[in-house]
This record gives C-alpha cells, structure tokens and sequence, in this order.
C-alpha cells in the first residue's frame, strides 16, 4: 500500500496542474497503412519492394492494391513501367 501511495503522489507532482500531453502520431501500423506509406512515396514501389517490406507474396501486394486501395479507400494508383526495369506503383495526389 505504501509504495503505491508513494507513486501516486510522484505522478501527481509530474503531472502539475493536471494538464495530460497530447498522444504523439503514431507511425503506420496496419500492413495497409504501412503500404499506403510506402507508396505515398515520391520514388514510389515495386511488387518486389512491396513484398520484402510487408513479407507477403507479391500476390497478395497485388491483390492489397486493387482491392483495398483502388476499391476500397478509392485511391489512385498509377503503375510506370521504364524500359528494362520493374514496373514502379505511386499513389497519385
């Protein structure tokens, strides 16, 4: 009883005039939010840096994207393919 007593009091001094800081923003934390970030990017993604970030099968990133993003949260998504390199996704502003 007296240690919690003891705590009690310290977190009250801590705490001043009773006023509680705001939570600070968290980072994505979904595997959705986490490709929605990824991207939001400039440089934007490919399947294959999807895949490795998210540890799914590039099927699924796939999937993730036509389904969840494109349907669902109705985001653009615009997918350019240079010459002898891997397609690069980008979520259009």
């Amino acid at each position: 009883m007296i240690k919690a007593e003891i705590s009690t009091s310290k977190a009250s001094v801590k705490g001043g005039k009773g006023k509680k800081t705001p939570p600070k923003a968290k980072p994505p934390t979904t595997k959705l939010n986490q490709l929605e970030a990824l991207l939001r990017r400039p440089e934007g993604a490919t399947i294959a840096q999807l895949s490795t970030a998210l540890e799914w099968q590039p099927h699924s990133v796939r999937g993730a994207i036509s389904g969840s993003l494109k349907k669902k949260r109705e985001l653009k998504i615009s997918a350019e393919k240079a010459e002898g390199k891997e397609r690069v996704y980008r979520i259009v502003p």
